[in-house]
């Protein structure tokens, strides 16, 4: 080459390859103005794979999508004079493309084309949310131990990863605070999952979440609603009145779950009796029982959590008993 077609070469525009990446977790051409705008006015549009779920979309908009699987050194070829080339990825937004293309680049042997990332469509929030509900279906269908599971079964993992998410709230350790939450909504999934086999009364985790949702929106008339609420205690009143509304019972101590810890237990008992205006008498009795009771009510008084109360002060018997092993 000689040095005038080389200074040519130089100063040619390289062109632009703009990379579309888009969310499986949205519907298929619900794409971004700024993707529609690259993809009309592209000299090429190219997708790898055939199936995927974008192109009927695009076509049926006037995009002509050739199905290729260009290499880095095609790519670049095919900007030269300045054309714009689209490329619709696929999976995860074609790493072994990118990839060849940053060693063309640090070659130094091509004048390179502009690379773009254009996300094309964004997840929403708790779209992730989608993936596990997915990935749940898949598991109950295929693994020789999940495809068994009850409520029954699993009934006791479900107690255990709730404890273990309170220890990870307490010790203040926020990687295990994120995966014991994990491992807790996992349960709420799992559960929905078999409850989607029942063949009297089936329901699926779209109806545990339409059910939390319009509870969470009729007990908080203050954001939903017309009402107003100023402190947490105008909201805890909200809460309680609408509740009552909603479960209608008989007793305040209807739905206490008696089969949770003891403490707890006994001061949930007195919060129902103390919010309800009850003067009721603890029971007179001798023994360590009754006087458990007496202190985790003297605790709900005073605003204390007594199973957080007698937690703390295990942990530090338990570190002192490992000092004094360690002496």
């Amino acid at each position: 080459m000689n040095t005038t077609s080389a200074r040519t070469a130089e100063t040619a525009p390289a062109g632009r390859i703009v990379l579309l990446t888009t969310s499986h977790r949205v519907a298929p051409g619900l794409l971004s103005w700024p993707a529609w705008q690259a993809l009309r006015s592209a000299d090429r549009v190219l997708c790898a794979d055939g199936a995927h779920p974008q192109l009927p979309y695009l076509r049926e908009a006037g995009v002509t999508v050739a199905e290729a699987s260009p290499t880095a050194e095609d790519l670049v070829a095919a900007c030269a004079g300045g054309r714009t080339v689209v490329v619709v990825a696929t999976g995860e937004g074609e790493p072994v493309l990118t990839d060849g293309l940053a060693r063309l680049a640090g070659s130094g042997r091509l004048a390179m084309p502009e690379l773009e990332l254009l996300p094309a469509s964004y997840d929403l929030p708790g779209a992730r949310l989608l993936d596990l509900v997915q990935v749940m279906d898949r598991i109950r269908a295929e693994c020789p131990w999940s495809s068994r599971q009850t409520h029954q079964g699993l009934a006791k993992y479900g107690i255990e990863e709730a404890y273990e998410l309170v220890e990870a709230i307490e010790d203040g350790d926020r990687h295990e605070l994120r995966e014991e939450l994990g491992d807790v909504l996992l349960q709420v999934v799992f559960h929905s999952r078999i409850a989607e086999e029942d063949p009297e009364e089936p329901f699926s985790i779209d109806d545990v979440a339409g059910g939390i949702v319009a509870k969470l929106i009729h007990r908080h008339p203050h954001v939903f609603g017309e009402e107003s609420a100023e402190t947490p205690e105008d909201v805890k009143e909200h809460w309680l009145r609408t509740k009552a509304e909603e479960k209608r019972r008989a007793s305040v101590t209807d739905g206490v779950p008696v089969h949770q810890p003891g403490l707890a237990l006994a001061a949930k008992l007195a919060s129902r009796a103390r919010t309800a205006g009850l003067q009721v008498p603890l029971p007179r009795g001798e023994g360590i029982g009754y006087e458990l009771l007496a202190l985790a009510a003297r605790a709900e008084t005073e605003g204390v959590d007594p199973e957080a109360a007698l937690r703390a002060a295990a942990r530090a018997y338990r570190d002192a008993i490992r000092k004094t092993e360690g002496a």
